[in-house]
């Protein structure tokens, strides 16, 4: 059993961010897409300021984030990098088997990446993430670094979406249409 501690809150900001934008899109219309919680059983608390000290995660979790856009199903999870290089161990292997899953069944799975030294924020989509995964096992580093990474999945934030990780999505399915 993992513990949990204040590791897992690295993402935090970043995640803010999404959830300020996934409300703006379900306002608007164009998504509803929620936080998923990561499963956690307390073991101890600090009565005083009543929050949890300890606890232990109860089982891996899935995604960060799950739900439609305009009738596609998608599914992603946010990740931070404080370099130009983001460390493929920050994808557990039951996110990226849930991800694949996801994938074979319909729906479109991607990383939202936020390269927090230079807040640039990037839509990583799965088939790509499937590619850096798989050169690894020919010998490649476990890691992809910035200038590898394509620039037309780099987001611009606008006003009302902070990540606008729609317009990935966007560019994501008219990729998968042209190989059809």
């Amino acid at each position: 059993m993992a513990t949990w501690n204040s590791r897992g809150l690295r993402g935090s900001g970043l995640e803010d961010l999404i959830n300020a934008t996934n409300e703006y899109y379900r306002q608007h219309g164009l998504a509803l897409v929620q936080k998923i919680p990561t499963p956690i059983t307390p073991v101890r608390f600090d009565k005083v300021n009543r929050r949890i000290t300890d606890a232990y995660f109860e089982k891996d979790s899935t995604v960060d984030y799950i739900g439609v856009v305009q009738g596609i199903p998608v599914c992603f999870d946010a990740k931070e990098s404080k370099t130009d290089t983001f460390s493929l161990r920050n994808i557990h292997d039951h996110q990226y088997r849930f991800m694949k899953n996801f994938e074979e069944q319909g729906g479109i799975s991607f990383i939202v990446l936020h390269f927090t030294m230079r807040n640039d924020l990037y839509y990583m989509p799965f088939r790509q993430l499937t590619a850096f995964l798989d050169r690894v096992k020919d010998g490649h580093p476990n890691h992809v670094k910035y200038p590898e990474l394509e620039d037309e999945f780099f987001l611009q934030p606008k006003s009302g979406a902070l990540v606008p990780y729609l317009k990935g999505l966007e560019t994501d399915l008219r990729m998968r249409d042209e190989e059809k």
